[in-house]
């Protein structure tokens, strides 16, 4: 990213920019290409869900959250290993300061998707919600990664949480709207992309649009990426398509050059009299919503393969077979895994019928679960549901990291 100083935009730039500077808003009239792949993403993500009880959704999530963040910093360039990122949820900080600061981007990230999964964000106008999600992200981050630096004059700017820049930038070939015009911008973005105003095919378009455009707009100073990401996790999940059981910054980053191919094809002014008839090229931010659409429908295709119950199970009791004959969990763990699996949760009594062991024994069996993270309670007493620590990701979810 290079900031500009006011007489170079001058020289680039009209000097009263108009809000049409970003149309299309969205491809018009959408493709049938664009229409199948919505009917697609919606189906296969309704059956995702529905193949998983709810309880155990839950935990998948807290599991999904890392993933996510992890493959969010990689595309940014931010390669920290899940195994520190789990150390980190834990208060487990390296006395290595980059990597320490690394852990807390990856803590804030993971916090901010937290209160996105599990609270009501319907009512968050779009400008406030952008704000919201920078601000919630950068408040966390250690003081070192809140500061750019200017590779033309060596300035070094601080990143100001939720605050729009105020200088103006250009990303790659792309000069994104001047500081004083980015909410206009934004007020046509939040009136363009507003779900309560789009048909629900429209809805599964804009959840791709609104990312290219709140990138090509770029209000902040730093952060936009993850920022863009964020919202997009967000946006799907209002429109009722969006789960906490698969990410989409995983298969963006296993993507990531066609990702950064295809945004920078969505920059592209309009490219002749058959490229639509606004200011930027159609068909570049259709080809985009294709390629994130085909990202999501991928990453839920992945998630299903993981995620069929009986493989799981299967994946699970092989797991639980090798690690009791190695002496590393007690007889009897893998009927408690599995009843959490299947039911959701047990109350802690059942554990005696499950094993078929007597009370004391049963309780030695579900008290090692517990302290090993298999299971989980939200108190001492309460039932308890499965949990995944990271141990045994590789084992249950294979490929799901690196």
């Amino acid at each position: 990213m290079r900031h500009l100083d006011r007489q170079k935009l001058v020289l680039n730039m009209a000097k009263s920019e108009q809000i049409t500077l970003m149309e299309p808003m969205l491809p018009s009239p959408t493709s049938g290409e664009l229409q199948d792949l919505g009917v697609e993403l919606s189906e296969k993500s309704a059956h995702l869900a529905g193949m998983i009880h709810p309880t155990v959704q839950l935990s998948i999530g807290e599991l999904v959250r890392s993933v996510n963040c992890y493959y969010s910093n990689l595309i940014e360039g931010h390669d920290t290993h899940p195994r520190d990122i789990d150390r980190a949820l834990k208060g487990d900080f390296s006395a290595e300061p980059k990597k320490r600061d690394l852990q807390l981007e990856a803590k804030a990230h993971i916090l901010l998707q937290e209160k996105i999964d599990t609270q009501e964000i319907e009512k968050k106008k779009s400008i406030a919600f952008i704000k919201w999600l920078h601000k919630e992200f950068c408040k966390h981050l250690p003081d070192d990664l809140l500061w750019v630096e200017n590779p033309d004059t060596k300035e070094k700017i601080r990143v100001e949480p939720g605050k729009f820049r105020e200088s103006d930038v250009a990303v790659g070939r792309h000069i994104p709207p001047r500081a004083e015009n980015i909410s206009d911008f934004l007020k046509r973005f939040e009136d363009a992309y507003d779900p309560n105003k789009l048909g629900r095919m429209d809805r599964l378009v804009a959840a791709a649009a609104s990312h290219h455009r709140l990138l090509w707009i770029h209000p902040f100073i730093d952060g936009n990426g993850r920022v863009a990401r964020l919202y997009s996790h967000a946006y799907l999940k209002i429109i009722g398509i969006g789960r906490s059981l698969w990410s989409v910054s995983r298969g963006l980053a296993r993507n990531a050059e066609e990702y950064k191919t295809r945004l920078d094809a969505a920059d592209a002014p309009r490219q002749g009299d058959l490229d639509g008839r606004g200011s930027l090229s159609q068909k570049g931010l259709e080809d985009f919503c294709v390629f994130f659409l085909n990202i999501c429908i991928d990453q839920v295709d992945f998630m299903e393969s993981l995620l069929k119950p009986a493989e799981l199970i299967r994946r699970v009791e092989i797991y639980t077979g090798e690690e009791v004959r190695a002496k590393r969990l007690p007889k009897g763990s893998f009927p408690l895994l599995r009843e959490a699996l299947l039911a959701g949760e047990f109350e802690r009594g059942k554990a005696t019928s499950l094993t078929g062991y007597k009370d004391r024994q049963a309780r030695t069996v579900l008290k090692e679960l517990l302290e090993k993270g298999l299971l989980t309670s939200r108190n001492v007493k309460g039932p308890v549901r499965l949990g995944f620590p990271i141990d045994i990701v590789e084992r249950w979810f294979p490929s799901l990291y690196p």
